[in-house]
């Protein structure tokens, strides 16, 4: 008769770590928080949606409006006179999980877009918006950040279990 006994004590306790990180992943969120946040940030500087597509230019309406504004020349999209839609990126973390977006009220008009009057009209009876906004999508994640959000998990994991 052959017998083979293991010690997996060093196995059992790694996995208790795992399952107690599993329990409250909040630091690994945190970082998931701040990798996206920047991701998104870089999406207004390469006016690109997460899936690689460009933006849709602003139209010559809102481009002679910011100038008749003296805003200048504020040509990228999604960049208005206070840029705060890329400035006021906010996010959520709790233990179950990340929620990244922004307070701005017109944040979701500008990731999925608006036609012309879709929230009825202004005191003085103009359409609101008083043109179609295209859908400009900057948020969202790209095949590279899921992989890399995969990593980031990976990462928090490997130093839990010292591996």
């Amino acid at each position: 008769m052959i017998g083979v006994q293991f010690n997996v004590g060093k196995t059992r306790d790694a996995l208790r770590e795992a399952i107690g990180l599993l329990q409250d992943m909040t630091p690994v969120y945190e970082d998931v928080a701040e990798y996206m946040t920047e991701k998104t940030r870089q999406r207004f500087i390469s006016g690109k949606a997460p899936d690689g597509t460009a933006w849709a230019r602003k139209s010559e309406a809102t481009l002679a409006r910011y100038k008749r504004l003296g805003y200048g020349n504020l040509s990228k999209p999604l960049i208005g006179p206070l840029k705060a839609l890329s400035r006021q990126i906010v996010t959520f973390v709790s233990k179950d999980g990340v929620v990244i977006g922004s307070s701005q009220i017109y944040a979701r008009v500008m990731q999925e877009g608006a036609v012309k009057g879709a929230f009825g009209t202004d005191s003085r009876g103009r359409p609101v918006p008083w043109g179609r906004i295209p859908a400009r999508e900057w948020l969202g994640i790209s095949p590279s950040e899921g992989t890399d959000i995969v990593e980031i998990v990976e990462e928090h994991l490997g130093r839990k279990l010292n591996v």
